[in-house]
């Protein structure tokens, strides 16, 4: 009755978010395992952006329900932002739900399965449904353990931050992860020089707004904001190869970060710059505090400081009142940003935003139909970009073996592309040089240097 399986929707903050809980249960003696039909219990850990993401958690919590109905002491909850954004509303649609915990009680998952598991006699069903949804001063320093699989593992999530200040319209982050709170940097620090002991060679820090790390908390110091500071400790720690964030804002985009991938050789030449837009009207709609001008500033500064610098974006379509004209602005600033990879979303409206309550919605036909042109436009950018590649030699940090294709290895060079190429598994957590010798819009296929 100790076995677990985790399953995860959503963005990287909610797999790291996972992979503590798992640590933690591990600690306390239960069992993690890789499919759900091995498990006794099953958590989702949920996401909220989206609409559709919500519905396929909800769609496997009633297939979980069914399983309940046969075997009633088998366990099964929902965490994260879902749990936080509906709280015991979930009951009405999921009655057989044991558990509920909130983005700031990942770290009492152990407890409340130990009330659940030995609370009663293995005849009987269990009672009622577990719900822990309140904020938890502190909770954000709990992220800091890291889940050990037998799998090589060449790079980790670190979370600085939790939580949200901005309130742009469209989203119900700030709602599901609460207020900005930050870790103590000299923490951070120890994390990282911990997963550096243990062969980590590449590190991607998290936050809801990861380049804020610390704003209005800790004082600038030679020009430097807190997140820069934090930057240049972690850039001293031996054994650590490669630095990245996500997900940044362009607010926090200064030019001490910018200058930052120019000073900081093991700071990787990509970042992910969210547009959501390149019309000034609809921004200001969305509560977006920068104009394109600005974006497109930091566009050009981070090109100039870094060449080979490769960008990705978030893009929403469909954002109410958008017109046409909005919508070729978006393409244009999208073509001038040459962005070679991107998360292109049509507009889900999401109860309790702001921009719940705007009028002049657009017509999902319509949509769809921006959505689709603007994805083929990517695709354009993405095959262009990636074939100037051919024939060149490329770093690459080989993660683990590739998903499909026997003997094939997968890593990423330092612009965040993923490569396959076949080699022996003794690489898997080292830097390789390879050659590029075909591309598609998405791969890069190499053979070893």
């Amino acid at each position: 009755m100790n076995r677990v399986f985790i399953k995860t929707y959503g963005c990287q903050m909610n797999e790291r978010d996972s992979e503590a809980v798992a640590f933690k249960l591990q600690e306390r003696g239960y069992a993690i395992v890789d499919h759900e039909d091995k498990a006794d219990i099953v958590l989702l850990n949920t996401c909220s952006v989206r609409d559709q993401a919500e519905q396929k958690a909800i769609g496997k919590a009633g297939h979980l329900a069914k399983r309940k109905r046969k075997n009633p002491r088998f366990i099964f909850g929902i965490m994260g932002c879902m749990a936080q954004n509906r709280g015991e509303g979930l009951i009405d649609r999921l009655p057989d739900l044991d558990l509920i915990v909130g983005t700031q009680k990942f770290h009492r998952v152990p407890d409340y399965l130990d009330g659940l598991t030995n609370s009663n006699p293995a005849s009987t069903p269990i009672p009622g449904t577990i719900t822990e949804i309140e904020e938890e001063e502190g909770s954000q320093n709990e992220i800091s353990e890291h889940f050990e699989s037998d799998a090589n593992r060449a790079t980790a999530f670190v979370s600085i931050m939790q939580g949200c200040n901005m309130n742009c319209a469209f989203c119900i982050v700030p709602k599901t992860r609460g207020k900005e709170r930050y870790r103590p940097m000299h923490e951070i620090v120890m994390e990282v020089r911990s997963l550096a002991g243990r062969g980590i060679r590449e590190v991607t820090l998290l936050g809801q707004i990861v380049n804020a790390y610390g704003r209005g908390m800790i004082d600038h110091k030679e020009g430097k904001s807190a997140f820069v500071q934090l930057l240049d400790q972690l850039h001293e720690i031996e054994g650590i190869e490669r630095i990245r964030f996500t997900s940044p804002h362009p607010t926090s985009f200064g030019d001490d970060l910018i200058e930052s991938f120019a000073r900081l050789p093991k700071l990787c030449s990509y970042a992910h710059l969210p547009m959501q837009s390149g019309s000034d009207r609809i921004l200001r709609a969305m509560r977006r505090p920068y104009t394109m001008k600005r974006f497109m500033e930091i566009v050009k500064k981070l090109r100039q400081v870094c060449p080979s610098m490769r960008l990705s974006t978030d893009v929403i379509v469909g954002f109410p009142g958008e017109t046409e004209e909005d919508f070729n602005a978006t393409k244009e600033a999208f073509r001038e940003s040459d962005f070679a990879m991107g998360y292109i979303f049509k507009y889900s409206e999401r109860s309790g935003t702001p921009a719940a309550q705007l009028e002049d919605k657009v017509p999902q036909e319509i949509k769809e139909k921006r959505n689709q042109e603007l994805l083929a436009l990517l695709d354009t950018q993405s095959i262009a970009s990636n074939r100037k590649l051919l024939g060149l030699p490329m770093e690459v940090l080989v993660e683990g073996r590739a998903r499909k294709g026997e003997g094939k290895l997968m890593g990423r060079t330092r612009c965040y592309r993923k490569v396959i190429f076949e080699g022996s598994t003794n690489l898997i957590g080292s830097l390789v040089d390879v050659h590029i010798k075909d591309v598609s819009s998405s791969i890069l296929k190499a053979i070893e240097a």
